[in-house]
């Protein structure tokens, strides 16, 4: 029987190992962390953009590793989520990068509108998607 691994725990191999990675590759010590997915509020508990798993691609590194990497479009959803949520410049310019359409940006802002409905999220949400240049996206939500 697989022992099973949650969101709320990285075992002390995995953290070591994120840090070796870190050191070897210049990235800050904690550039893979369990926060997003943490507790009642964490991602997995509120529910992942619909199709999630469908867009998954994953790579095999040898006998005990597998990675999955999360698609463009969900990479949208959590960047757009992140730029409003923590106000970060850092996830803004990840999402620019990104050249989201206006679609994939609108289903991207319906889904952060599941995980934070109140009107203040809303209404920086929509202050973010006209500041990017996205007025016609902002009207709809």
């Amino acid at each position: 029987m697989q022992n099973k691994i949650t969101s709320e725990t990285l075992d002390r191999a995995f953290k070591a190992g994120r840090l070796d990675l870190a050191r070897a590759l210049g990235l800050f010590d904690n550039w893979l962390n369990n926060g997003p997915s943490r507790g009642v509020g964490g991602l997995f508990q509120m529910g992942l953009p619909d199709g999630f798993a469908d867009r998954l691609t994953e790579r095999v590194f040898g006998p005990r590793l597998t990675v999955c990497f999360i698609s463009r479009l969900d990479q949208i959803h959590f960047k757009i989520y992140a730029a409003v949520d923590q106000r970060d410049e850092a996830h803004m310019a990840d999402l620019r990068a990104l050249k989201p359409t206006a679609d994939e940006l609108e289903k991207a802002a319906r889904w952060t509108m599941t995980h934070d409905v109140s009107e203040p999220f809303r209404m920086e949400l929509k202050n973010l998607l006209e500041q990017m240049g996205y007025e016609s996206v902002a009207q709809n939500i």
